[in-house]
C-alpha cells in the first residue's frame, strides 16, 4: 500500500498526471463566477463515465490558477487517487 504524496512542485504534477492520462481540465459551468477559469481538476479521459462535464485547458492556464488559488496536489503516487487540496 502507497501513501499519498503533497507537492505543489508544477514538473512533477503534470509528469504524475500524463503518466496516468490525466489532463488539465476545468467543470463546466463554474466559470460564470468571475474569479477565474473555474473549478480546476485532473480529468482522466480514458477513465471517465462524464467527459462531457469537463473542459480541457492548457497547463499554463491550470497552473495559473492553481498558483493564485494557493493549491496543492495530494496524490498517490500509483496513479489511484488525487485532489486538489489548499496549500499549508
Amino acid at each position: 500500500m502507497s501513501e499519498s504524496k503533497k507537492t505543489t512542485n508544477h514538473k512533477e504534477i503534470q509528469e504524475w498526471a500524463e503518466k496516468h492520462g490525466g489532463v488539465p481540465s476545468v467543470i463546466k459551468g463554474t466559470e460564470n463566477d468571475g474569479s477565474g477559469e473555474g473549478v480546476l481538476r485532473i480529468h482522466f479521459p480514458k477513465k471517465s463515465d462524464d467527459n462531457g462535464s469537463f473542459d480541457e485547458i492548457s497547463w499554463e492556464e491550470f497552473f495559473d490558477e492553481f498558483d493564485n488559488n494557493k493549491l496543492a496536489l495530494l496524490h498517490d503516487p500509483n496513479g489511484n487517487f488525487n485532489k486538489l487540496v489548499k496549500r499549508d
